[in-house]
Parts: C-alpha cells; structure tokens; sequence
C-alpha cells in the first residue's frame, strides 16, 4: 500500500476529508505534523512526526501545508487528499462560537447587531478600496474581515429569543441561488441566454419570490446617495418608467440625481466613476502638498497649490 498525506486547510482543522477515511483504516501508523494541534488526533492514535520523516509504506501523514515530511512523501507517490472547498468555513464558525461562548473573549461577548455596524461598514469599504487598488494581499485579508461581520452577526442572531444561526443563513443562501438559476440547476430556461436576460430573470424570480408591490422595494436606502440615486432610477427603467419622468430642477440634488441616473441607464457606473476621481484627485492633493514640503513651504496659497500641482 503506499502512503497517504491528508492536507487539512488549517492548523485548527478538526475536519477529514471522507476520502481519507479508508486509508486511517487501513493505516499502519498516523503521524501529525508539528502545525497541528495534536491533541485533536489522540482519537485516531496519532504521533508526532519523527525527525526522519515518515518511512513506512501504508502510514498516514496529518497537515495543514505541504512541508518537507510532505513533499518527501509525495516524491515517494504519496496520496494527497484534501478537504473540499469551503471546509474551513467551518472552523471559522467554530472559533467564533467559541469567542462569544463563556470563557471567551469579553469584549466579543458585549457586542450586539448595532454596536457592530460601524465596523461592518468600514470593513465593506476597506475590501472596495483593496479591489480598487488590485492588491490581492489586502483584498484576501479584507474578504476574511467581512467574512468575520457574517459569523459574528450569525451567532449573535443564534441567540435571540427568535434565534436563526450561520447554518439558517447559509441555508437561506443556497436555496435562493438555486432558485434563481432554475437554467442551472433545473435544467434549460429559454428565458436565459445570456448574462443579460439572466440579470432580467434573476429580477423577475426575486419579484415573484418576494411578492414585492413595488418595483423599489428591497433597495436599501442607507446606502451612499450616489449610489442609491443610480438604483432607484434603474429599478424603476426596468419597470418601464420613461426617463422624462426623472427628477428636474435647478438645484443641486436634482442635477446630482439627473446625471447620476442617466449614467447608470446608460450602463456605467456612477459610484465607482466618482470614487475614482474622488481617490485620484486625493492622490493629486497629496502629491502636491509632498512636493511643497520637499521645498520648505508648509503653508501653502493658492500660487503655491498651482506651483506644486501634479509635480
């Protein structure tokens, strides 16, 4: 028999991979790698790795990452199995029901839906600027964080007096993509043929679904103006409402909502248009007030803005 190396997604991954089971079996001897945490195995009969390395021909090899022990094994025709996609969402519910549990941290303990808003706001708009930037580091990063705002919320939903919990939430998600993409999991839909109809599909099972009365209901009204302007005018094209019918005027909102709506009608995006001149004129200030400071000048007049501008 040769030997098998299971790579778990994480030093606190206290899943198998089903497909490992078989070879646990069958096993001469498992061995745990150093980053793993080795009580969890004492079930499975589990050893610390020898300094020599895993030298039998049936023995299992438990890590969290292809290290040297690893890759011997692997030169040597080791089987590698892995757990399927998704399966350190699990441990990452785990650590969190342990944080807000007794014996947890105090200050997860104290918060509430409310008190975490702000931090789900700043956490969606630190992954934005990591999008907007391509840095995939801080994007990777800033993903887990809102991931963090999802579990945290969860839980605390899970103790409510009408509790509903991650799996509730999780549940909910599956049958509504399901739902909506009836051409995938049900077979073909003649009213998708491509991205665009599924768009207007997805719309029409969303309005059956949630027996909406208006074709602006479920648009949320807290999000940024510009934003929120582009959605509504949108939504309420998609519902046949010609584009004289928007907002006039003078003033300043209404010329905002004109432009605004027009560009998002018009397939752009409004939001993200404004936030990238918005960055990249903050880029500009900045460059200049740099090159002010290299010159000696802390105290800048308007001469001296035009004098330093983009240099």
């Amino acid at each position: 028999m040769t030997n098998t190396v299971v790579l778990l997604t994480s030093r606190h991954d206290q899943v198998l991979p089903a497909a490992a089971l078989p070879a646990l079996r069958s096993a001469a001897a498992v061995f745990v790698s150093p980053d793993l945490v080795g009580e969890f195995w004492a079930a499975l009969a589990a050893e610390p790795v020898p300094p020599e390395g895993v030298s039998g021909e049936s023995d299992v090899y438990l890590t969290a990452e292809l290290d040297a022990h690893a890759v011997s094994l692997v030169e040597r025709g080791a089987d590698v199995i892995r757990n399927p996609a998704g399966t350190a969402l699990v441990n990452a519910a785990g650590v969190m029901d342990r944080l807000r549990s007794p014996g947890g941290c105090p200050w997860d303990a104290e918060q509430d839906h409310d008190s975490l808003r702000q931090y789900l706001v700043e956490e969606t708009y630190e992954l934005l600027e990591a999008i907007e930037d391509g840095d995939r580091a801080a994007m990777r990063e800033e993903l887990g964080d809102v991931l963090l705002q999802v579990l945290f919320h969860a839980r605390i939903a899970a103790e409510h007096d009408e509790p509903f919990g991650i799996d509730e939430v999780a549940g909910d998600l599956v049958r509504k993509l399901v739902g909506r993409h009836p051409h995938v999991f049900e077979g073909n839909d003649p009213a998708v043929r491509d991205a665009a109809t599924q768009q207007h599909r997805w719309e029409e099972l969303k309005q059956e679904e949630k027996r909406r009365e208006s074709s602006l209901d479920g648009v949320a009204a807290g999000q940024p103006a510009i934003a929120l302007a582009g959605k509504l005018a949108q939504r309420a094209a998609r519902a046949g409402l010609p584009v004289d019918l928007l907002p006039e005027g003078d003033d300043t909102g209404s010329t905002l909502f004109a432009v605004t709506a027009l560009a998002k009608l018009a397939g752009e995006d409004p939001e993200g248009e404004l936030r990238s001149v918005a960055r990249g004129f903050a880029e500009r200030v900045r460059r200049a007030e740099r090159s002010a400071r290299e010159a000696g000048v802390s105290v800048l007049t308007a001469e001296d803005w035009r004098a330093y501008w983009d240099r």
